[in-house]
């Protein structure tokens, strides 16, 4: 077919054919240490490369870590930008999941639906609430939040269910905004709070 191009005739076109991923093949390539120099994550077969990490997002997902592991029992974990093995072909890393057990517990294994998810939102929030939000309920996770930077509120996400106009055709039913002065309190742990302040940084972006 080459010669035919070169003499300018008209050749056939097929459309392209994209290269899906399962977890496990991606899991495989990742022990390898194939992706040592990139920040990716696997959402729904795709490979997304992350954006670059700014001091202001780094900081503010420490400082909601911190907040939670003030006020988490023992046995819960909060892991920070780690993967979870969401389904057969979605390996996402969430700023935060908050997870039963100790370390030891993942030493062969990423927990697959954390109790909780947290994403950390400025330039990112469009994202996090329609292809992250809509990945995360396809997934079954009960309890994802928004920590909305930007606009200093929490964005409460739950009761997933299907729908076919969402990203992965899943959303959640149930969305509210949590102010800084209102308390959370996670579905998995109705025995402990977590100031909205606490999860917001003080100075602007």
């Amino acid at each position: 077919m080459w010669p035919d191009a070169l003499y300018g005739e008209r050749m056939t076109q097929y459309p392209l054919t994209v290269r899906r991923w399962s977890r496990f093949e991606y899991e495989k390539l990742v022990a390898t240490g194939f992706f040592d120099r990139d920040r990716v994550e696997l959402v729904g077969g795709q490979l997304i490369v992350a954006e670059p990490q700014g001091t202001y997002h780094v900081t503010s997902v420490c400082l909601v870590a911190a907040a939670l592991r003030r006020v988490l029992p023992p046995g819960w974990l909060v892991r920070e930008e780690k993967p979870i093995s969401l389904d057969d072909d979605s390996a996402p890393e969430p700023d935060i999941a908050v997870v039963p057990g100790i370390p030891e517990d993942y030493l062969n294994a990423h927990p697959s639906v954390p109790p909780l998810v947290i994403e950390v939102a400025d330039t990112s929030l469009g994202f996090d609430r329609q292809v992250k939000g809509s990945l995360y309920a396809r997934g079954r996770v009960q309890d994802y939040w928004i920590v909305n930077v930007t606009d200093r509120v929490v964005e409460i996400y739950r009761q997933p269910h299907p729908d076919p106009s969402a990203a992965w055709e899943w959303s959640y039913r149930s969305a509210r905004t949590a102010r800084p002065t209102e308390t959370l309190t996670p579905l998995a742990l109705p025995e402990i709070s977590v100031a909205v302040a606490a999860l917001l940084p003080r100075g602007g972006a």
